[in-house]
């Protein structure tokens, strides 16, 4: 018969091949007090499959329960004849008190009905067939609640501000801490309201607190089973009280507006029909508010009906009613203040329909 070659190992297992001995080769000699019916020592069968496990992907990684939890773990194998197959805890026999094994005739299921501390650690299958092994490990962790921060301080209060401080967990649940949540509440409704979630550090500053109210503090440490049960308390109140304002009003110079008339868009030539209102139109800017004076060939027009005078934020205009052809000449407008004064002309020509 030939030899057996190495077969493919799977994925999360090994496979082991035990080493025989010449003398474990030779066939079993009869011993002389042995005759002829004595009956012949009985031949291992023949290995048609090698032993193999065939480890699920997600117990290829840390395999995490909580306490309480049921763990049963179906780990399938292949190996003609059946194979032997052999749990161990971090390389000891298991405890039969708290874990069940169920070996079939192609898998091995590992029970556990309710999953304590205790029960972490290494887990390793062995598939035994002849002189072939197979092994395959598997970590299982168990997690709980972390227990609650050791003390909490209230370090200092100032402003709107308080400063805490605490000490970790003497017990992180078996796992690492994700962080710590901080509540506050007042005195006045006993209610909690959380300033800070997932915080890494063992202090921290809480602000925005209202004057004159009173505040306790508590810290809950996380994990991934969620908080700590339970929380201590600040035994001294932050009381925030409301500090003497000195306001102190800064001098300042009164800022001068003062301007002499500047026109900041002149009058425009125009021409225009007889009979047609015509409007002429400036913007001035100065303070004190300047007086507008209107001219016609440099002769005052104010209180000429035929003229009407409006100045409104700057813009001055001027409406000649029904111009006849004696209206065309020079306009001026003159914006006079304590500061000076300034002028623009305009020429308006008057024509003749045909």
């Amino acid at each position: 018969m030939e030899a057996a070659t190495a077969p493919e190992v799977a994925v999360g297992s090994k496979l082991k091949v035990k080493e025989v001995s010449p003398a474990d080769a030779e066939p079993p000699q009869a011993s002389p007090g042995q005759g002829a019916g004595s009956p012949t020592p009985q031949l291992l069968p023949p290995i048609e499959e090698h032993p193999k496990i065939w480890l699920p992907r997600a117990l290829r990684q840390t395999y995490i329960r909580k306490v309480g939890d049921t763990v049963s773990l179906l780990i399938p194998f292949q190996g003609k004849p059946k194979p032997q197959a052999i749990w161990t805890h971090d390389g000891c026999a298991l405890d039969t008190s708290r874990v069940s094994v169920r070996n079939g005739e192609r898998d091995s299921i590992l029970f556990i009905r309710e999953a304590q501390r205790a029960d972490s650690g290494r887990y390793q299958l062995r598939v035994q067939l002849g002189g072939l092994e197979a092994t395959a490990t598997i970590d299982i962790l168990v997690i709980e609640r972390p227990g609650p921060p050791q003390s909490i301080k209230l370090v200092d209060v100032w402003g709107f501000n308080a400063t805490l401080e605490w000490t970790p967990p003497q017990d992180t649940g078996n796992t690492a801490l994700l962080g710590y949540t901080v509540q506050k509440a007042d005195t006045k409704s006993g209610l909690w309201f959380t300033v800070l979630e997932h915080y890494h550090r063992t202090s921290c500053i809480v602000s925005d607190l209202i004057i004159g109210n009173s505040y306790a503090f508590r810290v809950f440490a996380e994990n991934q089973c969620g908080l700590s049960e339970t929380a201590p308390i600040t035994t001294d109140l932050a009381h925030i009280q409301k500090a003497a304002t000195v306001y102190k009003i800064k001098g300042f110079a009164q800022r001068d507006f003062s301007e002499a008339p500047k026109f900041t868009q002149p009058l425009a030539d125009c021409t225009t029909v007889t009979g047609y209102n015509t409007q002429l139109f400036c913007c001035v800017r100065a303070f004190p508010r300047p007086k507008i004076i209107w001219l016609k060939n440099k002769m005052d027009i104010q209180g000429n009906p035929k003229y009407r005078a409006l100045t409104h934020l700057g813009i001055c205009s001027l409406e000649i009613r029904k111009p006849g052809p004696f209206d065309g000449g020079i306009y001026t407008c003159k914006a006079v203040n304590p500061l000076g004064e300034a002028s623009v002309d305009c020429r308006v020509d008057v024509k003749v329909p045909n």
